[in-house]
């Protein structure tokens, strides 16, 4: 687990190593936050938990530099918990195994929180280094990014100094984010009294995984599968052809992630049972199919299982499938202005049907608001003719780009120099939580900049070793040569 320690930089590489023995999924943060304090004060600098539970540090100029602009690095502590079916890893206690891969450092069987680790590992190099020349720089570390910007929402105003944000949140090297789109949650949910099985009935467990999942802003474009919208597919041809009826349907677990897994059990006339196999093993080969070029590991199956006491009753059961069936997920239309960037999608996250209770979480994105209001209206209408109660929570506002930005052109410049390319403009569908900070402190100058990572939020998240040295060379030159107020 310590190997990642060897690579280079080590002053970033040793950081994000003890990051990752420390617990930090969404929603669990004390020990990180411990973490991040002792950190600060064995390293000398300033630091504190503000009200909203983000971790701030202010480190002064070096000698010379106090006239320099001041510089917030900022980068969220939370990490996505999703791990294989087999994995046994508890995110609250254990530590992340990492390994290195080739060109790659991964994780085993979990994903492995270089999302947003490497940038708070950056933060810390920055932080404990006497030798780095710079201004005033003061760190951001963000509370619960993953699950709705909650340590970005609650920043107090009057609390950060700076002049220029660097997010260190992007997940392509020399490309320079300047533009994100916002975001807001949908919850559909309906009410239902169970009614019960026909104690003649049989009862399968249908279980859709193997598939690859993946970030809800950055990968949506791709095509990958929703468990939940293929299993919808199945499920009502089931309820139409086989008498089936449904008892319970659990699909995806994170919001901003698309769905890997569903699994639903259906109750049915047990003489109907060899029939339902035989539908799975169609859409199987169907599944397989359609994704050939997408997706390679997909499982369908069924599990005779014991026959549930109750179900959902069928006038509930036909609108929720219904509902779930002509919900709108993916990608509803591209930036006309920049058409290889998605402008709006949805993703079905998470549906969860049993004990009485449906209910469905829709992440929306849009880096226009009528946009983002006109898919909201979508989804809201669909759920609402299923007599589905819908809500809406979270919602942030898209981040403007700004071609303009002085810090843009410094980055731009330096990496053309330390590299002898060009960097790449570019504006992200996935939320960063600039677009939130530039709300409550609209005067700074922000860019997002970060080594490559692929797959975040999946199990086959990885960070490529080559990008990270070329990544602190570069935020270590711009700090040194950022202007003068």
């Amino acid at each position: 687990m310590s190997e990642i320690k060897n690579l280079k930089p080590a002053c970033i590489w040793k950081n994000f190593d003890a990051l990752t023995q420390v617990p930090r999924p969404s929603g669990h943060l004390e020990k990180v936050q411990q973490f991040l304090l002792d950190f600060a004060k064995q390293a000398g600098v300033e630091a504190f938990k503000d009200a909203a539970d983000n971790i701030v540090m202010r480190k002064p100029a070096s000698a010379g530099m106090e006239k320099k602009k001041g510089v917030i690095l900022q980068a969220h502590m939370d990490m996505v918990p999703q791990k294989t079916p087999e994995s046994k890893h508890n995110f609250e206690t254990d530590p992340i195994e990492t390994w290195i891969d080739g060109e790659w450092v991964k994780a085993k069987g979990t994903t492995l929180g270089a999302d947003n680790g490497l940038g708070v590992a950056a933060i810390m190099a920055v932080m404990e280094d006497k030798t780095l020349v710079h201004g005033p720089v003061e760190a951001l570390i963000t509370a619960d990014e993953e699950t709705g910007m909650f340590g970005a929402n609650g920043l107090p105003t009057g609390e950060l100094n700076g002049d220029i944000l660097l997010n260190l949140d992007s997940e392509t090297w020399g490309k320079f984010v300047i533009g994100s789109a916002g975001g807001i949650d949908v919850t559909a949910t309906l009410e239902y009294k169970e009614v019960e099985t026909d104690s003649e009935d049989a009862a399968v467990r249908v279980t859709l995984k193997g598939l690859r999942g993946g970030h809800s802003g950055l990968e949506i474009h791709e095509g990958r599968g929703n468990a939940n919208k293929l299993m919808v597919r199945f499920v009502r041809e089931a309820i139409e052809e086989l008498d089936a009826r449904l008892a319970s349907w659990h699909g995806g677990n994170m919001r901003n992630a698309i769905p890997f897994k569903a699994e639903v059990v259906l109750t049915l006339p047990k003489d109907n049972l060899d029939e339902l196999k035989e539908l799975v093993a169609d859409w199987k080969a169907d599944f397989a199919d359609e994704y050939k070029q997408i997706e390679s590991g997909i499982e369908f199956y069924a599990e005779e299982v014991e026959t549930p006491k109750t179900e959902v009753p069928v006038e509930i059961q036909d609108n929720l499938v219904n509902a779930i069936y002509g919900c709108h997920d993916g990608v509803l239309r591209m930036i006309p202005s920049y058409p290889s960037v998605v402008e709006t999608s949805s993703n079905l996250a998470i549906i969860d049907v049993e004990d009485g209770k449906a209910v469905l979480k829709i992440l929306a994105r849009s880096s226009r608001e009528d946009m983002k209001e006109y898919i909201v209206k979508t989804l809201e209408s669909c759920f609402n003719m299923a007599g589905m109660k819908v809500e809406t929570a979270g919602g942030y506002g898209g981040w403007d780009p700004n071609p303009d930005s002085e810090i843009l052109h410094l980055l731009l410049k330096e990496y053309k120099e330390l590299f002898g390319k060009e960097g790449i403009i570019q504006v992200d569908h996935a939320g960063l939580e600039c677009s939130v900070i530039l709300g409550k402190y609209p005067h700074l100058d922000v860019v997002s900049l970060g080594p490559t990572m692929k797959s975040p939020h999946t199990t086959t998240e990885r960070a490529l070793i080559e990008t990270v040295e070329p990544f602190w060379q570069l935020l270590k030159k711009t700090l040194e040569d950022v202007a003068e107020k």
